[in-house]
């Protein structure tokens, strides 16, 4: 009886001191340390989360720290640590630039994740990949505007990791169509159909064209919808 007495004793002592520290400012954030990604987005990651200064480290959860980041559209994920007493730590994983989507006139950023970053004042300055929607698609920063702009920022990632010959120039996405138009001054097309099999009708791709001269030659097309049968059509295609 002694002993679960004296549990019982620790236990009242364990929730008291919580409830101390969870409403008293005994552990009241005073810091907020930002890690991962750029200086810039480090700042605004710090700004959106001023509010959190004064509040105590054990009521800091992860949906209040989602919720107040979830306007700044360079944030693909976050963790935080809470660093007794006064720190709260933040990592931040930033969205990649992959894509640059074309509306008329307008340009934006887009992130290999779909969502769109941020408008574009010069487009002709970056060498990202463009893909052109038309006028009547709504295009709000923070959000995938269709699946054929988040296909499309997908592939343009996955090619950018596999280093295929040429670069990408243009990205064509549509329902079951999915084309890279290859080259510095050709319009060479890599066909992928579907989205399925990304990776593995990218491998090989790749391993056709570096043997070849193709992306280099002009006009032509290699096919790999379908990845167990895939079809070079080019002026310089080796035989075989």
């Amino acid at each position: 009886m002694r002993s679960l007495a004296l549990g019982f004793t620790l236990l009242v002592f364990a929730v008291g001191g919580y409830l101390v520290a969870r409403d008293t400012s005994l552990f009241a954030v005073r810091t907020v340390d930002v890690r991962g990604g750029t200086p810039a987005l480090r700042e605004a990651v710090r700004s959106a989360l001023q509010d959190e200064l004064g509040v105590s480290l054990v009521r800091v959860n992860r949906a209040a720290i989602q919720q107040r980041l979830a306007a700044l559209s360079g944030v693909r994920s976050v963790e935080y640590d809470r660093t007794f007493p006064h720190t709260l730590t933040v990592v931040v994983q930033a969205e990649r630039p992959v894509l640059v989507l074309r509306q008329g006139d307008r340009a934006y950023v887009v992130a290999a994740t779909g969502r769109v970053l941020r408008p574009l004042a010069h487009p002709h300055l970056s060498s990202l990949p463009r893909l052109y929607v038309k006028k009547d698609l709504r295009v709000a920063v923070g959000a995938v505007p269709a699946p054929l702009v988040g296909s499309g920022a997908y592939a343009a990632a996955l090619v950018r990791g596999a280093h295929v010959t040429g670069g990408v120039r243009f990205v064509r996405a549509g329902v079951g169509e999915l084309t890279l138009i290859l080259g510095g001054g050709s319009d060479f097309e890599l066909r992928l159909g579907d989205t399925s099999d990304l990776r593995l009708k990218l491998a090989i791709a790749r391993r056709i064209l570096t043997s070849t001269d193709a992306v280099t030659a002009g006009h032509g097309y290699l096919d790999v919808s379908l990845p167990e049968r895939p079809v070079l059509d080019s002026d310089s295609q080796v035989g075989g």
